[in-house]
This record gives C-alpha cells, sequence and structure tokens, in this order.
C-alpha cells in the first residue's frame, strides 16, 4: 500500500501555468515628452510614485506571488520596490526587461522625432525599423518574449510580477495575441497599468491589458 501511494505521489501532474503580471513603471518627469530609453538617472515623480503604491495595493491583494523582476533601469527599481514590499518578495533586476534601445534617438524630444521622416516607419512599421544604432523593434519583441518564457518556467503554478516598460510590454501582449508587431502601436500601456498573461503548454491567454483598477482577484479564464 505505502509503494502504490508513493507511486500516485510520484506521478502527480507537476504545475503547467504561470500567471505574468506586468506592470509598466510609473511616471516620471519625462512621460510622453521624450524617448529616455536606458539613460540612467531618470527616477520616478511624485505621481509616479502614488502609482507605485497603488499599483502595489492592488497585487498585495492577491494570495501568493511568488517572485517580483524588474528592469535594471531607476524608474523600474522605484516601481517594483512597494509591490515588492507588498508581497514580501525581495526584488530581482533583470535584463531582459529593459526598454528598447533606442540608440541615437535617446533622450530626443517626441516632439522633435514626430517631425522626422522615419517616425511614420515607426508608428507603421515597426517589423522593418531599426534605432539608429539601437535596438531593432523584432529584437525588442524576441527579448522580451524569450524573457518573460524564461522567468514564467521557473515559476509554474504561480504568480509572479515583471516591471517594465510601454513598448516592450505592448511587444509582449502582442505576441500573446496572436497579432502581428507593425499593429502594436495601438495597443496602450498606461503608467503603472497592470496586464495579466497566463502562460499555459497551450499557448498565453491575455487575462487584462492596461489595467488600472479591476480587482486583480477576478482574472481567470472564462
Amino acid at each position: 500500500m505505502a509503494a502504490t501511494t508513493s507511486r500516485k505521489r510520484a506521478t502527480k501532474a507537476a504545475p503547467t501555468t504561470t500567471l505574468v503580471l506586468l506592470v509598466r513603471h510609473g511616471q516620471t518627469p519625462t512621460t510622453g515628452a521624450s524617448l529616455p530609453g536606458r539613460a540612467p538617472g531618470l527616477h520616478l515623480a511624485e505621481a509616479g510614485l502614488a502609482q507605485a503604491q497603488a499599483a502595489a495595493d492592488r497585487i498585495g491583494g492577491l494570495k501568493e506571488v511568488d517572485a517580483v523582476y524588474a528592469s535594471p533601469l531607476e524608474r523600474t527599481r522605484e516601481t517594483a520596490a512597494p509591490i515588492g514590499k507588498a508581497a514580501g518578495q525581495r526584488v530581482k533586476a533583470d535584463k531582459g526587461l529593459l526598454e528598447c534601445d533606442f540608440g541615437e534617438w535617446t533622450g530626443a524630444q517626441l516632439a522633435d522625432l514626430r517631425k522626422k521622416k522615419e517616425w511614420d516607419t515607426v508608428q507603421r512599421y515597426p517589423s522593418g525599423f531599426r534605432f539608429p544604432g539601437g535596438e531593432s523593434f523584432p529584437e525588442m519583441q524576441t527579448r522580451m518574449v524569450s524573457t518573460l518564457d524564461r522567468l514564467g518556467s521557473a515559476h509554474r503554478g504561480k504568480t509572479i510580477v515583471a516591471v517594465s516598460h510601454a513598448d516592450p510590454i505592448k511587444a509582449a501582449v502582442a505576441h500573446a495575441l496572436g497579432t502581428h508587431l507593425d499593429l502594436f502601436q495601438r495597443i496602450v500601456i498606461s503608467p503603472c497599468s497592470i496586464t495579466a498573461i497566463l502562460q499555459t503548454p497551450g499557448g498565453p491567454v491575455v487575462l487584462a491589458v492596461n489595467s488600472t483598477g479591476d480587482d486583480l482577484k477576478a482574472l481567470v479564464p472564462s
């Protein structure tokens, strides 16, 4: 009888899904005005700090969060700090969650970039665009999706938080929805919004996008 019980325990199916909560960093002094990219030294504005705490309060209402990851930049780590505290987890930096490398466009004013002939390509044909001296949109999407796959695989059966940036999150959502990258600019990811993707053996299931006030406990597959 003991041997039979042992075999039953050994053959019990391992967890196969991971709930990934993607959080964009909070508002900064440059949000909507410039393209800071990966340049260091950009911190959250007062409004961003309040947004981060609100996101932490929402995530803290979940029963268990197994890990909190963040892009290494200051604004993402500052957003992740209250989330990690609410979840009882130490925040781990992961370079795979970094902002897109905007190369020579880093730090440029959006008003000036919109005047460039390349701007229309960025909006309408991003899959064919590479930032001068930087990353292409397909490279960014591949990096972000593979990072989330790696992190999800390390926490099967659990919930994790990944604090990142607008474009990488938009690209991950497009991939999860099976939407072509050229349409990813139609997705809106607001500061400190929460996007929920359930990783399953049959593919990703998008539970919420750009959520800023819903009860996270209601995020379950229909």
